[in-house]
């Protein structure tokens, strides 16, 4: 589901050249290219601060001194801290996104069960390479800070793939029939989910977006909970007890919405 908590605090592919796209071919300036080098160094010295000091600590003072510029000149490139957190937001939201659709796209269509393992796969190994990146996008709110709306589509790209197994588990029956409006679900909790339900296809009934908000909501908890440490002593640490866990899982999860 949309993390839109996270999208309220907090790359797509390019096809070949068409007609009239002429624009997209001029070759950029060497101020363009210099100012989008000097950008790139400046968000990699933000994910640097992010691993040694989080993104509560955040510095455009401390990445200026690291990367020996002025202050000042740094702020020609960003305009402030939380210029630089919704960038880095941004980033991690699409470097996630781009893995999850490639990973969902490689399965077969009609092999609900399996682009849903896919997806959620990816999540859990993105996090695990990433952690502090995770941690910026689904860890905790950072104080003072309120993510503009252009965070919202990028923080949507994975919990699209999961939406889009619901619609096609409905259009094929796998998940709960819509039979009867609410069927499954108390009225209370049908309009409770009225915002998710603004966004949903109709032909998504109330229960099975309950059930996918629940198993949304338990893949990042899973995820989050390893990768911050609170299976220990729970989960096993021997090779291979981590990703069997996840898996069987996933494989619970993909039951609980018809499509395993």
């Amino acid at each position: 589901m949309p993390n839109n908590e996270t999208a309220g605090r907090s790359g797509g592919r390019t096809g070949s050249a068409k007609p009239g796209a002429a624009a997209a071919s001029v070759p950029r300036t060497a101020r363009e290219r210099a100012r989008a080098e000097i950008t790139k160094e400046i968000l990699a010295a933000g994910r640097r601060h992010l691993t040694t000091e989080g993104a509560a600590a955040l510095s455009l003072r401390a990445i200026s001194r690291d990367l020996g510029m002025a202050s000042s000149a740094v702020y020609r490139y960003v305009a402030s801290r939380d210029d630089l957190l919704t960038r880095l937001i941004i980033e991690a939201y699409d470097s996630l996104g781009t893995a999850a659709e490639d990973s969902e796209a490689a399965v077969p269509r009609d092999d609900l069960a399996g682009r849903w393992a896919a997806t959620c796969t990816v999540v859990r190994d993105w996090a695990l390479a990433n952690p502090n990146e995770y941690a910026l996008i689904y860890g905790s709110p950072v104080p003072g800070y309120v993510a503009p709306a252009d965070t919202i589509a990028p923080a949507s790209r994975v919990s699209t793939l999961l939406v889009q197994v619901l619609v096609d588990a409905a259009d094929r029956r796998l998940a709960v029939p819509p039979t009867g409006g609410r069927a499954g679900i108390s009225a209370a909790a049908a309009a409770a989910l009225a915002p998710l339900r603004a966004a949903m296809p109709a032909q998504v009934p109330d229960a099975a977006m309950q059930t996918g908000l629940m198993v949304w909501a338990g893949l990042l908890g899973v995820v989050s909970l390893e990768l911050f440490g609170q299976f220990q002593n729970v989960v096993g640490e021997n090779p291979g007890d981590r990703d069997a866990f996840f898996a069987e899982c996933v494989r619970r999860w993909a039951a609980q919405l018809g499509v395993g």
